[in-house]
């Protein structure tokens, strides 16, 4: 390659930038009513599905996804329609069956409290539930985890009486047995509506803790093999105490490794004012570190976080994280507020270096144009990946000023660099006798090998194009209350290192198991089972060809032609040598022969 051309190259790569565009038409066709609820494949054929709600929150309806256009599709005999309005979907599998089940929170207005029920999934089936007989009413909202370590999903929140507790349940489909939180302290803090609480590995051990939300710190609790003790407080920053500080609005925590350091940071959203005109990003990291976030466009307008209105969506400020530029470092999305006007839309915020920061090496900078050309009233974005090619795109949520109604738009991120990632989902792997799991039947025509699973930890390492090694680490589905809208999978950003993945760790239940040398745009799916015995656990690698292996096929081809046309020319051309020659030979007159 000449030097001319390496310098058109290094340049493009420089200047290369994000591109986006509309599909909404290619993915959801003319059904823009639903707005997405929870992430999940109800159908096991390795497409994440979409948990929709439509008739004004009513009815749960699940979008199917295909890989022919429309590539979300309505399913009209998998819904299910309440009186009241839903308020919360976390889809799993709560009765062991290896088969996905919906829970559904509604909300009762009269009584102030929350009904649970579950809808019991099938083959290819959902089984709707009678509304008059709710599982569980409870204040708030649940968070999903495992409890016992029996990959049957369990809850955690508020009895009717504001009491701590989780309910566990069993392959019956019974009432869940209830079981107590043990006091820590005496009076026992009391967890805050809406509440942020997690459940994620915070001290390695690969088994996930439990972060409760209350009035003024976060609450760390260990996790054991069944159950948790308490660890430690941290404190809300700036000495908040949410009784008090009326005038403070705090959002949902957001868990990501922000740095690249193989460690969950804790990010908080935060208004020092109820308006939200003065807002900011904490993070924690051994202590709070305030990012410094510029909400002024380049307009000089300026923006702030939506303060909580009661609406969906908008309850509560809620940071989504994802890498969208796929340079391995966590962006977020966030829906904001303009300070002199009443427009609400949602931006890119992105990962970025910052070299005047102290303690702390990256930032979050807004990307205004990011997301065009959607300048709507919006009031959720969240990341999903349409193409299953790795690269995370946007669903949007916008409203109609007029009516009031919401629409759903998508919204294809198209890099126009070739950029590398691992893609990880790790399951249940539960088995079901009349089901059973055959080696190598991973696929749509197998429908046994687990649902979403809250809690694992997922790390990896690699060597960067510059020989550092780079290290970084994601819980999978931490949170599900208040629309958190996580996906059942793990997408780590590579950049434009074609290098191995050095080694990835998966980490449940208080074991772990390493791979290593994963091949660069592969999607792996892991099947923790038997959960005691790590080594026997079952991983399927799916590779998707990046453009750089194309092109470089490409050109090795192109080469190897090159070369193969230039051995034919001088073999050719020797050939006419020789002929020539011997006719030279054959007319030369014989002096012997007188």
């Amino acid at each position: 390659m000449s030097t001319e051309w390496i310098l058109v190259y290094v340049l493009a790569v420089a200047t290369a930038t994000v591109k986006c565009s509309d599909i909404t038409p290619a993915v959801f066709g003319g059904v823009l009513d639903g707005m997405p609820a929870a992430f999940g494949d109800f159908n096991s054929d390795e497409l994440t599905d979409v948990f929709m709600l439509r008739k004004n929150g009513t009815t749960v309806e699940i979008f199917l996804a295909a890989e022919q256009e429309p590539l979300l599709r309505p399913s009209s005999n998998l819904s299910c329609t309440f009186k009241r309005i839903v308020v919360g979907v976390v889809p799993g599998d709560f009765d062991g069956d290896v088969f996905m089940d919906v829970l559904v929170v509604t909300y009762d207005m009269s009584e102030r409290l929350s009904y649970v029920y579950v809808l019991w999934g099938g083959n290819d089936r959902l089984n709707c539930t009678d509304e008059n007989e709710p599982l569980i009413k409870m204040k708030g909202q649940p968070l999903a985890m495992d409890y016992n370590g029996d990959m049957i999903i369990d809850l955690f929140g508020l009895d009717r009486e504001s009491r701590r507790t989780f309910w566990i349940f069993d392959q019956s489909r019974r009432r869940p047995e209830v079981v107590h939180m043990r006091s820590h302290s005496d009076p026992i803090p009391l967890i805050s509506q809406p509440h942020s609480n997690a459940y994620l590995d915070l001290n390695s051990d690969f088994l996930a803790d439990l972060v409760v939300t209350t009035n003024k710190s976060f609450e760390i609790w260990h996790g054991i093999e069944e159950g948790f003790f308490f660890h430690k407080d941290i404190e809300f920053p700036y000495g908040i105490v949410l009784d008090r500080n009326l005038h403070v609005v705090m959002g949902q925590s957001l868990y990501l490794d922000v740095e690249l350091t193989g460690k969950m940071d804790l990010l908080l959203p935060l208004c020092f004012d109820v308006s939200c005109a003065n807002s900011t990003i904490m993070m924690y990291s051994d202590k709070w570190y305030n990012l410094q976030v510029n909400f002024r466009d380049s307009n000089n307008m300026l923006w702030g976080f939506v303060s909580p209105d009661g609406q969906r969506y908008t309850d509560t400020i809620t940071l989504r994280g994802g890498d969208f530029n796929m340079d391995g470092y966590p962006d977020l999305l966030a829906t904001l507020k303009s300070t002199t006007g009443k427009q609400k839309q949602s931006f890119l915020l992105e990962n970025v270096a910052c070299d005047t920061c102290t303690g702390f090496g990256r930032k979050f900078e807004v990307k205004w144009q990011a997301l065009n050309p959607f300048y709507n009233e919006t009031a959720m974005a969240v990341f999903y990946d349409f193409y299953q090619d790795g690269i995370l795109d946007v669903i949007l949520v916008d409203v109609d000023k007029s009516t009031g109604t919401y629409r759903t738009a998508a919204f294809k991120n198209s890099l126009d660099y070739d950029a590398n990632f691992v893609k990880v989902m790790v399951l249940t792997g539960r088995n079901n006798s009349m089901y059973p799991i055959s080696p190598g039947s991973l696929g749509k025509k197998k429908r046994t090998y687990g649902t979403n699973l809250p809690g694992p930890s997922i790390a990896y390492r690699t060597t960067t194009q510059d020989g550092s090694p780079r290290n970084a680490i994601a819980a999978q589905l931490p949170q599900s209350a208040h629309f958190s809208l996580n996906l059942p999978y793990t997408t780590f950003g590579l950049g434009r290192t074609p290098n191995f993945v050095d080694a990835l760790t998966i980490g449940v239940g208080g074991k772990s198991r390493e791979w290593p040398q994963i091949i660069p745009n592969s999607q792996m799916v892991v099947i923790p089972n038997p959960i005691a015995e790590p080594w026997r656990w079952k991983a399927q690698l799916f590779v998707t060809p990046s453009k750089l292996i194309l092109l470089s096929a490409a050109a090795l081809t192109g080469t190897c032609g090159l070369i193969s046309l230039i051995i034919v020319g001088l073999y050719w051309k020797e050939r006419r040598e020789d002929k020539i020659e011997k006719l030279q030979e054959a007319h030369k007159f014989h002096f012997d022969a007188m």
